[in-house]
């Protein structure tokens, strides 16, 4: 699998309470995937981590990065 670590990425996020609570889908590399499933989640100070299982049933983990307000893929 390729190395995409902290590439910026497209991310379709539902924002409820909070911006950017949960990713919903995710564009990498033109590909697009839905996450199916939330496997872990936790905040730092410098943003949200996700570990999700997309549409194409691997794992990838995402952050919101909240001072630029970018997602990446780590």
């Amino acid at each position: 699998m390729q190395n995409f670590k902290n590439k910026i990425i497209k991310v379709s996020a539902y924002s409820g309470y909070k911006v950017n609570e949960r990713p919903l889908s995710f564009v990498l590399d033109g590909q697009n995937y839905i996450v199916k499933k939330i496997l872990e989640q936790w905040h730092e100070e410098d943003g949200n981590y996700f570990r999700v299982m997309a549409d194409d049933m691997h794992r990838y983990k995402l952050k919101w990065d909240r001072r630029s307000d970018s997602w990446f893929i780590i």
